[in-house]
């Protein structure tokens, strides 16, 4: 109480505008000492509102909160975020209320000016510094403008819903028919070799298989002349050997001189010719081989089980506190288009993540189907099938399907409660993804060294660990990223090493710990220095030096900006990395005179569209958990697609169907080889 009696007077003034109308525009102005609360009410027809405020500054930062009919009304900085649902704000605010939140069919919204800046990404006040907060003042005041409008309907949700699932059912139309008329036209085939004269003598007769050697002498891969007279009979290397052998059955080459059994399957002399081909790297027995490529499969799913549920744990705890406290800071929604079903508060933002979970299921079927015909065919000993085209294993295919499908649960945990410390979830299975793209496109070529199940969800676990630490230590931590950016260069030059040798350059000898570093040292010497010769293998030379360029590129760009977005950095990191091998691939099979049949061709081209337009929308920002909730919430954008679905949506959409024809790329590409033999295909 006061020392002494003060004399005051109170000016009482009737508000003449305190309830609030629908689709009416109301300007007012707040300050600290004078916050302002007005009253709305649900008309009949209207089951949901969004509450639209805007300003012109950013900067006081104000609170919206929306508050049940009780007194006192919580007005004041210190208590308004104890009822009710709230915002901090600077320049723009959306809060989406529905009638069955409120038992009375109304409730006060209450504009709270703060006192200082910084919970809105101003400058800290000077109180934190020990001195006077000098920041309270009567200058404080806010112009304000508030509008409250009708959510939408329940038909819009039934027809986003309709328009999700109906848009990637047709994907699984167009495979129907796909895969009909590739039954017709195999019938067609069958019959038409049926009615042919020389069907007694199969189709191979007229390009009768010759036990050709490659340019350096090996004939590894090659068809025996000694087959029976039936073209679908022919011997095969890998019927040769029993189950476990990693030899192969070719016939000895008619030469001047004895060819020695144990030069000819060392490793070292198979792996580190000039000129390889398919059937250098494809001697392994195809049952062992095909095991272990299934593990892969089988691995995803663990991966998966074990990594979802903790997931989904913590994004139901998530949601489940932003709807007991009512703090709507927690979460980076895009609020100008976050439609609520249940308890979720951004319904749109998981719908639409449905097109990865039934496109890869989508995919997960077409492989499937692709594996039943080839066992079919291997079953009746078709020679195209081996000893012709790409050796079919499908263990990585199965995997990547997986991990398509998760990439959606997990996207769709992520944008339960989007914010800075669960991104990571969204991003996990778009690194696995990648990855794997990239093992099954070299495993294409060389089916007998690509690496293990084992090694490669290692290598991810690391990659993850690294994004999990990014996000603790990348914000300001030079050291972090000193330690990151040179772990980068180094695994870039080891996996460099291993693709350029084909897995033989190993660390032998006595000093076994720096027989590598030694080995490496004399190559680049007597290469580059004593001889200043041309690569031994000039076109992965030129591939590894471009990837190396690229990933140094990347590891500078990390120490000198420091990215806050360290899982996407990552992640631009892998996708740059899987979009060379692809062109170099592409490249280089136009190079070897291979075709590119229509199926592939038109996957390629629908593949380049779709991601130019998911990512026209992916950078469309509408929000940023790396800035505080009132500035992402500036980024706000209203939605663009039926009234329900925004931009991230959109993104959401054509990101599924992007990497649907990515995987059919990989799928198909080398189709046009089904009829080439495989000391025919060059491995590159």
């Amino acid at each position: 109480m006061a020392p002494f009696n003060i004399a005051y007077e109170l000016l009482v003034t009737r508000l003449e505008s305190f309830q609030l109308e629908t689709n009416k525009p109301f300007n007012f102005t707040a300050s600290p000492s004078q916050p302002q609360y007005f009253l709305y009410k649900f008309p009949q027809d209207v089951d949901s509102v969004i509450i639209k405020v805007v300003s012109d500054a950013v900067y006081p930062c104000s609170v919206v909160s929306v508050q049940d009919i009780v007194c006192p009304v919580y007005d004041l900085d210190h208590n308004v975020e104890f009822n009710g649902v709230y915002q901090s704000m600077t320049k723009q605010a959306a809060i989406t209320v529905q009638r069955k939140d409120f038992p009375g069919e109304q409730f006060f919204v209450v504009f709270v000016i703060k006192p200082e800046d910084y919970a809105c990404g101003g400058s800290v006040p000077s109180s934190i510094h020990g001195n006077v907060n000098r920041t309270w003042n009567l200058q404080r005041t806010k112009n304000l403008q508030v509008t409250i409008v009708p959510s939408i309907k329940k038909s819009v949700y039934i027809q986003a819903m309709l328009f999700s699932f109906l848009s990637f059912l047709s994907f699984y139309v167009g495979s129907v028919v796909v895969a009909f008329v590739h039954y017709i036209r195999v019938r067609r085939k069958a019959s038409a070799e049926r009615l042919s004269p020389e069907s007694g003598s199969g189709i191979m007769t007229s390009s009768h298989p010759i036990t050709a050697s490659t340019p350096e002498g090996s004939s590894y891969g090659a068809i025996d002349e000694s087959s029976s007279s039936g073209g679908r009979q022919l011997s095969s290397p890998e019927r040769g050997p029993p189950a476990g052998s990693d030899t192969d059955s070719s016939v000895e080459e008619e030469s001047d001189f004895d060819t020695m059994p144990e030069i000819e399957s060392d490793k070292n002399v198979i792996r580190t010719k000039v000129f390889l081909y398919l059937s250098d790297l494809s001697r392994k027995d195809r049952r062992i081989v095909s095991k272990k490529y299934k593990i892969y499969f089988w691995n995803i799913i663990t991966i998966a089980v074990f990594y979802a549920l903790p997931v989904i744990q913590l994004v139901i705890t998530y949601q489940t506190v932003v709807n007991v406290t009512g703090n709507q800071d927690i979460c980076y929604y895009n609020f100008l288009c976050a439609h609520p079903l249940g308890v979720l508060s951004a319904f749109n933002n998981i719908l639409s993540n449905v097109g990865h979970m039934l496109l890869g299921f989508l995919f997960l079927l077409i492989v499937l189907r692709r594996d039943i015909l080839h066992r079919r065919a291997m079953e009746m000993k078709d020679v195209y099938t081996l000893d012709y085209g790409i050796p079919k294993h499908f263990g990585l295919f199965y995997a990547m399907g997986i991990a398509l499908m998760m990439e959606g649960v997990l996207s769709a945990c992520y944008h339960v409660c989007p914010n800075y410390s669960n991104f990571q979830f969204d991003t996990s299975f778009m690194y696995m993804i990648a990855g794997l793209c990239m093992l099954k496109l070299y495993q294409t070529r060389h089916p007998d060294i690509n690496a293990s199940a084992y090694s490669a969800y290692a290598s991810f676990a690391v990659v993850i660990c690294l994004a999990v630490l990014g996000v603790v230590f990348g914000k300001n931590d030079v050291w972090f990223w000193v330690i990151f950016s040179l772990i980068h260069v180094l695994a870039s030059l080891a996996l460099s090493t291993q693709i350029y040798y084909m897995g033989r350059f190993k660390m032998d000898g006595p000093d076994s710990d720096l027989g590598i570093f030694r080995r490496a040292a004399m190559v680049l010497y007597t290469d580059c220095i004593q001889q200043c010769s041309r690569p031994m293998y000039m076109d992965r030379m030129v591939l590894l030096i471009v990837g190396n360029l690229v990933n140094w590129s990347f590891a500078i760009f990390g120490l000198v900006y420091r990215p806050r977005d360290f899982a996407s950095y990552i992640l631009g990191i892998f996708i740059c990395n899987l979009l060379l091998y692809l062109a170099f691939y592409i490249i280089m099979k136009i190079r070897s005179s291979e075709k590119l049949l229509p199926i592939p061709l038109f996957c390629i081209v629908a593949t380049a569209v779709v991601w130019a337009a998911a990512l026209y929308f992916f950078f469309q920002t509408l929000s940023s958990w790396e800035e505080t909730p009132a500035e992402s919430r500036e980024k706000n954008r209203s939605c663009i697609l039926l009234g329900f679905f925004d931009d991230h949506d959109v993104w959401h959409f054509l990101s599924a169907a992007a990497l649907f024809f990515s995987f059919l790329v990989l799928l198909t590409l080398d189709d046009d080889l089904d009829t080439v033999r495989r000391d025919k295909i060059p491995v590159f």
